[in-house]
C-alpha cells in the first residue's frame, strides 16, 4: 500500500510521541507509591506485558529502521532494567527479576511486531 510522504511523516511522528509518552508513563507508574497507581483486574505480569508490548510497538513504528532494530531492542531492555532497579531506592516499592524478564521480552516482541507489520515500509522514504 502506497501512502503519501506527509501521511508517512505524521504516522512516524505520532508513533514517536506515543512511544515517549508510554516510556514516561511507565517510569512514573513505577516510582509512585502503589496507592497512586491505577488498579486493573488483570494479572500483574499481564499488565507489565501489555504496556511494554505497546511501548515496543510505538518505538518500533517510530524508529524502526532495519539498521537500528538491535539498538531499539537493547535500549528497551536497558530501560526495563532501569525501571526495576530504580524501585530499589523507593520505599514501598520492590524490584522483581520476573518483572524485568516480562518487560524485556514484551518490549522486544513489540518492536518485532511493529517491524513485521510495516514500520519498515513507513521508514523507507521518511
Amino acid at each position: 500500500m502506497l501512502i503519501g510522504r506527509k501521511t508517512r511523516f505524521a504516522v512516524l511522528q505520532g508513533a514517536r510521541i506515543v512511544a515517549w509518552s508510554l516510556a514516561i508513563a511507565i517510569l512514573i507508574l513505577s516510582v509512585v507509591p502503589p496507592r497512586f497507581r491505577p488498579e486493573t483486574d488483570l494479572p500483574h505480569h499481564l499488565e507489565h506485558f501489555a504496556i511494554f508490548v505497546l511501548a515496543g510497538l510505538a518505538f518500533g513504528y517510530g524508529y524502526g529502521r532495519r539498521s537500528v532494530v538491535a539498538f531499539l531492542g537493547l535500549g528497551l531492555v536497558v530501560f526495563a532494567a532501569f525501571v526495576e532497579l530504580i524501585q530499589l531506592m523507593i520505599p514501598g516499592r520492590h524490584a522483581r527479576l520476573s518483572d524485568f524478564a516480562v518487560d524485556a521480552v514484551a518490549s522486544c516482541i513489540g518492536v518485532a511486531l511493529a517491524l513485521f507489520f510495516g514500520a519498515r515500509a513507513l521508514q523507507q522514504s521518511a
